[in-house]
């Protein structure tokens, strides 16, 4: 496991690389940000940037979104895996924004995990992008990374996030989700991680990692 200083150090180098981390799913406000990530499950960011970038125009507002219909959003959506349920949640999750929320994004995960198509990790990514919350949403890029490198090893997604919580620094909370992401997705690969470009090699607990 990684030492405590370590992660200090870890971070510290992340934040110096890329101060202001950014999610890579394109969105206007908390509404089509949620409706992002809804689509994004087992799917790319450009994959779902593809799809949204006409819908978004025309409904960024749950009743514009809902005024589509489910064949409408289905429409637009089509091009990404799980398309059908996918349509089908966002159409209900709207309903329910506009009859019990007044329209807005609720800003609690107890609130969005009532929503169709929203799960923790969904929830998450919500709260932090839109909200500025200190939420960590493991999926499949932290969950590696968390392990390979020693900051937080888990047998499962709630195990790393608890473990995450307790493990990284305050100060470094409101962005560590990104690093994380971006990290795992373009450097710590799943097949075939870049060690030799890794800004975080010495710190990486990895027993298989190539030499620096």
């Amino acid at each position: 496991m990684m030492q405590k200083k370590n992660i200090e150090a870890f971070f510290s180098t992340l934040q110096t690389l890329n101060p202001e981390p950014k999610g890579e799913l394109n969105y206007s406000n908390p509404f089509t940000l949620l409706v992002a990530v809804v689509l994004s499950a087992q799917a790319t960011d450009i994959g779902v940037n593809k799809a949204t970038e006409k819908l978004f125009k025309i409904a960024d507002t749950p009743e514009k979104m809902h005024a589509l219909g489910e064949d409408g959003i289905k429409d637009h959506i089509k091009t990404i895996g799980l398309y059908n349920a996918k349509a089908q949640n966002v159409y209900k999750l709207c309903r329910i924004l506009i009859d019990e929320h007044g329209s807005i994004v609720p800003q609690t995960r107890e609130e969005l995990v009532k929503l169709p198509g929203v799960g923790r990790k969904t929830a998450n990514v919500v709260l932090n992008i839109a909200f500025g919350q200190e939420t960590i949403a493991v999926d499949t890029h932290l969950f590696r990374v968390s392990n390979r490198t020693g900051l937080a090893p888990g047998s499962n997604v709630d195990i790393v996030e608890r473990s995450l919580e307790k493990r990284i620094p305050k100060e470094y909370k409101r962005h560590a989700h990104h690093w994380l992401i971006l990290h795992g997705r373009y450097i710590c690969k799943a097949r075939k991680p870049l060690c030799g470009q890794c800004p975080v090699y010495q710190y990486c607990q990895y027993k298989e990692k190539e030499p620096a």
